[in-house]
């Protein structure tokens, strides 16, 4: 019986490593499996820049990393050529001496648009150099979108000769607040500003271990304990949706600009 199981077992490792190999996330991959994943056609690098930050006393500081990690990876499957670098933890939040914007609540870290801007240099060179042809730079936090933006301008400028492109992806994270705004507004919800219904319906979606989300302590708030919104209105339901309108707007967004550049 023993033996049996043995072989059984046996039989099953070929398939077992081929499911891991199988991983979008460039973190679960050896770089043998990179290479070979560019060379059979994944020319597309995702890089997602997510942040550490305070969202009341309700939402755990890693919400957009949380976001990012997860979106990103459906992003990349739903794309099918595509592979993702690790997500980016901190983003411009604030001044840390002057304890301006988020730096005004202990535990956020905030890094100047210079490092996020380096950082986000520094990895879409690294792409390049490992052969992805197209490179798409998102963030999931408000800050730093327009440093995303001119990296990308500018990286674009340079490689695009060489047949290399990158990308800059707003819908991502600019549409989705206008669908949300729409449909919170049409039913007459409170429109979420930061770590209200459509931040903490998002958690809530992806949170399948609980850990992230102190229901306990949600609390309609205007700044005083860092909530702009009314988070006891979230629900999973509203957060696949609006998952879903990150997925599907990053999704179009890349395909349209990739469409000619395979």
């Amino acid at each position: 019986m023993k033996s049996l199981v043995f072989t059984l077992i046996l039989s099953l490792l070929p398939s077992l490593v081929v499911a891991q190999s199988q991983s979008v996330l460039i973190e679960d991959l050896t770089w043998t499996e990179v290479r070979d994943a560019i060379a059979a056609g994944k020319t597309t690098a995702i890089y997602y820049a997510g942040s550490t930050e305070q969202n009341g006393p309700g939402l755990a500081l890693g919400k957009h990393n949380f976001i990012a990690h997860y979106v990103a990876q459906r992003i990349a499957e739903e794309l099918g050529n595509a592979l993702v670098y690790p997500t980016m933890p901190y983003a411009p939040t604030g001044d840390p001496i002057k304890k301006t914007g988020h730096m005004a609540f202990p535990s956020t870290v905030s890094v100047s648009e210079e490092t996020y801007g380096a950082v986000a240099h520094d990895v879409v060179l690294s792409a390049i150099s490992a052969g992805f042809k197209n490179v798409a730079l998102m963030g999931d936090h408000g800050g730093g979108q327009q440093t995303l933006k001119n990296v990308a301008k500018a990286l674009n400028a340079e490689s695009s000769p060489k047949g290399v492109h990158v990308y800059y992806i707003p819908d991502l994270y600019y549409k989705e607040k206008e669908q949300m705004k729409a449909y919170l507004t049409q039913r007459n919800m409170a429109i979420d500003e930061h770590a209200g219904i459509d931040d903490t319906s998002e958690v809530m979606f992806i949170d399948k271990d609980h850990k992230w989300v102190r229901k306990d302590k949600l609390a309609p708030d205007h700044g005083t304990m860092g909530v702009r919104g009314d988070p006891t209105q979230a629900s999973t339901e509203l957060g696949k949706m609006f998952i879903e309108f990150k997925i599907k707007n990053a999704v179009t967004q890349i395909r349209s600009f990739t469409a000619d550049k395979r």
